[in-house]
């Protein structure tokens, strides 16, 4: 069984300034890398195709296919025309869910954010679409930043751009949640036919109960993470360093012999996250009685390293926040 969140790829850690230094006792991402591990190589070129060796998932090797962006029902629409077309000698193409693309991004790398060697062509540095409308209004879809790895959502008349991706769905991916489909000007619509992430429901199947409240901890059946039930350590907003500091200072009150607790990676706060759901974007019944707006992580952007990743709750957003200011709130992880 895979550990339904992956590995972020990052392998540096960071001061707060953004120099590099010693991972040792720092608790950062790079001293941890908890979650599925990649292999090597990676990826796979086939031709004109490239197979995702972690995944499963199967990509179009031209990362510009359509040459221009495309509002999203166009893109959906392209990736249909893809299948009529029988592209490259296939069918099953789809626009990827939220999830699907975010799994491409490096931690590691900028300018684009995907791995080190990656076989991918024509690579456009910046916004992609998704097929998972947002939850908290359905004008607007996620698309993820392939620059620096941010993910966020616009509104669907805006024009991104579109790489295609084949199968049946990661088993190492769990599902985003979402379960309706939305159009252009954010109202429910059937599914069927859309190409939509509501009408796909592609990845890992969650289990009934998710959480399973322990006393003052929480596990995640999904994940198999134990995280905190209280959701804000840090009584407030504080900085990254602060952050990791909150976390020693947790573990310094952890009964020995027990696992000690971390700040969670993007990857693992993102892993949370309910698409279907928003302020917060946990699951319906989720055990945590005092969700902040946003929390950061232990995995610092590459794209500025005095700036950490961070997960928006409410939203269910991937941005950032620089280190040196008191913007987010502490979680803690372990497993």
């Amino acid at each position: 069984m895979g550990r339904w969140y992956l590995n972020t790829g990052q392998r540096r850690c960071y001061d707060p300034s953004g120099r590099i230094i010693d991972c040792a006792g720092t608790g950062q991402d790079a001293e941890c890398r908890p979650g599925e591990p990649w292999p090597e190589p990676r990826f796979e070129a086939q031709g004109e195709v490239v197979k995702d060796r972690l995944t499963g998932l199967v990509w179009s090797r031209d990362a510009n296919g359509p040459q221009f962006p495309l509002t999203w029902s166009e893109a959906l629409a392209y990736v249909q025309d893809l299948n009529r077309q029988r592209h490259l000698g296939r069918e099953g193409w789809r626009l990827p869910n939220r999830r699907e693309l975010r799994s491409l991004i490096s931690f590691q790398t900028k300018n684009p954010a995907l791995p080190e060697g990656h076989p991918f062509e024509n690579v456009f540095r910046g916004w992609y679409w998704t097929s998972t409308s947002w939850a908290g209004n359905g004008k607007f879809a996620w698309y993820v930043h392939l620059e620096g790895g941010r993910m966020f959502f616009g509104q669907k008349n805006q024009s991104y751009l579109v790489c295609p991706v084949r199968g049946p769905g990661s088993p190492v991916l769990p599902r985003t949640g979402q379960q309706t489909c939305f159009d252009d000007a954010g109202q429910p619509m059937d599914c069927a036919g859309t190409g939509q992430d509501g009408e796909q429901q592609l990845g890992a199947t969650w289990p009934e109960l998710r959480f399973e409240a322990q006393g003052e901890v929480v596990r995640d059946r999904l994940t198999g993470l134990v995280s905190t039930r209280t959701a804000d350590l840090s009584a407030g907003p504080i900085d990254w360093a602060g952050a990791l500091e909150t976390i020693k200072k947790l573990n310094g009150r952890t009964p020995a012999g027990r696992s000690r607790w971390r700040l969670p990676t993007i990857n693992e706060l993102e892993s949370l996250v309910d698409a279907s759901r928003h302020a917060p974007a946990l699951p319906a019944g989720h055990p945590f009685p005092d969700t902040g707006e946003a929390y950061w992580s232990s995995t610092t952007s590459a794209f500025e390293p005095d700036w950490a990743m961070a997960l928006y709750l409410d939203k269910g957003a991937v941005g950032v926040g620089q280190k040196g200011g008191g913007h987010f709130r502490v979680w803690a992880v372990r497993g």
